[in-house]
């Protein structure tokens, strides 16, 4: 099988095409790949053909096949995209009149069981490669014509995956997708979410390059919390909080915790308060989720008037929002990416 280039640092192209060529050939494909967002070799005009042949000969470009896409009534587009192996991942556009943002995932399915999410209900398959996840940036910014400069670009990985449990992966794409000589997003443009694996979290604090952090937050109690999202049974809520505490932010940075409000299970007034309490000494904003629904979820979406009381009541002490959904009629939604099929 054909050497997949897309996925490659410079130095692994460098090596990929060997010594016999000069080393800014590797830079004149990474840019190429990256920066111009190449989609095939003809598209390199700065390579001799000679050369863009031999490279077609023993590589491919390694961008996924769109297998089908699904588009809204609310301009969001959601790609069912195939990988070499035949599986699938979806890969959401949300494009909107000041930003476009697209939502790529980081492995297919998601071994994290969160009771209120679709995607748990798939399990995890695999993880994706550094390759397979620029390739979904790649792809759909190429396919809707969205240049990286211009500020108007947001990437998330908050589709199909638990982000740092693929975490060596991640920070290879996030380092190709933030190099200014590579794809070229700004620091503040890239977010990984995570369900909050605290070691982890520790490691990419390390990084020198990152996106920056989004927790799922989702509960206010370790009780509720662990019923949620079992994975918690083993990265506890105060743990939680002391990795938040001690996490290197940059002088731009905060914190983003995400909050799935479900009706009747942890939207109260008192939830809310306490989220307040738990958050109080930390550099961060709340984003509000109100729960999209969906087939075999067993929980139901609060009423807006029970979202906009929790809301005052966090946004008395840290910055808070609500998330408006987009997509829910092509389940393109934040915890709807399920269908691993192009049914």
């Amino acid at each position: 099988m054909p050497q997949p280039l897309v996925g490659m640092e410079l130095s692994d192209l460098r090596e990929a095409l060997g010594p016999e060529r000069p080393g800014y050939r590797a830079k004149q494909i990474y840019e190429a790949l990256y920066r111009g967002q190449a989609s095939d070799f003809v598209q390199i005009s700065t390579l001799p053909a000679a050369m863009r042949a031999d490279l077609a000969a023993h590589h491919s470009v390694g961008l996924p096949e769109i297998a089908r896409v699904y588009q809204s009534t609310d301009g969001t587009r959601r790609y069912l995209l195939q990988l070499d192996d035949g599986k699938t991942v979806e890969t959401v556009l949300m494009p909107e009149s000041e930003r476009d943002t697209i939502c790529i995932s980081s492995q297919v399915g998601c071994p994290v069981d969160c009771k209120f999410c679709m995607t748990a209900l798939l399990g995890l398959e695999r993880s994706l490669t550094a390759g397979e996840i620029v390739g979904q940036v790649l792809l759909v910014a190429r396919e809707n014509q969205l240049r990286q400069d211009g500020g108007r670009l947001n990437v998330v990985m908050m589709g199909q995956g638990e982000p740092l449990l693929n975490l060596e992966n991640v920070t290879k794409a996030a380092r190709i997708l933030l190099d200014p000589e590579g794809f070229g997003l700004s620091p503040r443009r890239l977010t990984v979410s995570t369900a909050g694996i605290v070691p982890k979290i520790d490691e990419l604090g390390r990084e020198p390059v990152r996106p920056k952090l989004a927790i799922s937050l989702n509960a206010s109690t370790e009780e509720s919390r662990q019923e949620l999202m079992p994975i918690t049974r083993k990265y506890h809520l105060k743990d939680l909080m002391e990795v938040c505490r001690r996490y290197p932010l940059r002088p731009w940075e905060k914190l983003t915790f995400e909050y799935v409000l479900l009706k009747g299970v942890n939207d109260s007034d008192a939830d809310a308060r306490r989220v307040v309490r738990l958050l109080a000494h930390l550099n961060c904003n709340v984003n509000l989720i109100a729960l999209n629904p969906g087939p075999e979820i067993p929980y139901e979406t609060p009423a807006a008037e029970r979202v906009a009381s929790f809301q005052q009541i966090v946004r008395r002490a840290v910055p808070c929002f609500v998330r408006k959904p987009r997509g829910l009629d092509i389940y393109a939604a934040c915890g709807q990416l399920k269908r691993a099929s192009g049914n």
